[in-house]
């Protein structure tokens, strides 16, 4: 015996042992969940279609975990602008075991055992790994932090106590008055340093005497003209 249910806004053809995943439900896991948006019945060669749901019919099914499905991405573009943006999605699933199915006048059962193993203890197993599940792992955390709020806090030490600050009597006061007096007075007395001369500067050297030009420009000779060829 088979039903075509409506849940989610889609449609499931089940049948009593199925194994169905649909839109999110509420519950925990382990509650019995009913659809009685049931749009038809089948048993071998009878079929009750609905106008639109068939009265009286329903879908028992047992909750077992609420995941979510698998990464959806979205990827978005626009050409020769340098735009792009990918996003991504995974949506919340449940999933179920059909254990029954009942309506015009007909009623089928599922006589197996309903198993709350979820998908990622599967997984688990399948890779040789340890699974902790979300619930364990929350109360460990919770009997981590009872843990370190009964501890009691470390002593911390005792601060010293600061040591008294000294007060100066009224003879240290006047002498140390006399004292500044004193150096003030010696400093006025005190002959003004005369600056170091500076240095004498070296003379110079003197130049040498130019030699003098060994002779005058002599006068360049002149050419002798030429003789004039005889015709």
């Amino acid at each position: 015996m088979y039903a075509v249910i409506k849940t989610g806004g889609k449609q499931y053809r089940v049948q009593p042992g199925d194994l169905l995943v649909v839109e999110k439900l509420d519950g925990e896991p382990g509650a019995n969940v009913a659809f009685g948006d049931v749009l038809m019945l089948g048993e071998g060669e009878t079929v009750t279609v609905g106008a639109p749901l068939v009265e009286g019919a329903s879908v028992s099914a047992t909750l077992i975990e609420t995941r979510k499905g698998e990464k959806v991405k979205i990827f978005k573009k626009i050409r020769r602008q340098g735009y792009r943006r990918t996003r991504g999605h995974r949506q919340f699933q449940s999933v179920l075991r059909v254990t029954a199915i009942a309506g015009a006048g007909q009623e089928a059962k599922w006589d197996g055992e309903v198993k709350l193993v979820t998908k990622a203890e599967l997984d688990a197993r399948a890779r040789g790994l340890t699974f902790v599940s979300p619930a364990a792992q929350a109360e460990a955390a919770a009997a981590a932090k009872i843990q370190t709020a009964k501890a009691p806090k470390a002593a911390t030490a005792p601060k010293k106590a600061a040591a008294p600050k000294k007060t100066k009597s009224a003879e240290e006061v006047v002498a140390s008055e006399e004292v500044k007096d004193a150096m003030a007075a010696a400093e006025v007395n005190a002959p003004v340093a005369e600056a170091p001369a500076k240095k004498a500067a070296a003379p110079k050297k003197a130049a040498a005497p130019k030699a003098e030009a060994a002779a005058e420009k002599k006068p360049a000779a002149k050419k002798a003209p030429a003789a004039k060829k005889k015709d």
